[in-house]
């Protein structure tokens, strides 16, 4: 089904002090993606790919806050099409925020802000030959 929220993102000031607080405050795993100046943060058990094991639940990731992605916590969806999904979103009064854009060899992300303002993530996972 498209549209479940799959992910979230905080943004950072400071990265090792963001990182500390919230691997303290709730336990959640950090693991740097240095390549990527992000860092994944797994808040449930995962299996190797990191995908949750416990129905419901979701992890997400940290970057040093900067003038190319939003400045405030965004909530990412799945959807099959990135293109199709801002589309959908501009023809009902959103915009895009950032364009789509490859992310390693996962996937696709975008941002968009909807009518009110909020600005949320969008996910496409890359469709391998095995997974078709």
């Amino acid at each position: 089904m498209s549209g479940k929220v799959v992910h979230f993102e905080i943004p950072a000031d400071d990265m090792d002090r963001a990182k500390a607080f919230y691997s303290e405050a709730f336990g959640w795993n950090m693991m740097p993606v240095p390549e990527m100046d992000y860092t994944m943060v797994g808040t449930t058990p995962s299996n190797e790919s990191g995908s949750p094991l416990e129905p419901g639940s979701i992890n997400g990731g940290m970057y040093t806050r900067n003038d190319q992605f939003p400045r405030t916590p965004v909530v990412t969806l799945d959807v099959a099409d990135i293109d199709t999904a801002l589309a959908k979103v501009e023809q009902l009064g959103g915009k895009t925020v950032a364009p789509k854009m490859p992310v390693g060899e996962m996937g696709f992300a975008a941002y968009f802000q909807d009518p009110e303002g909020n600005v949320l993530g969008l996910w496409e996972t890359i469709q391998t030959a095995a997974a078709e």
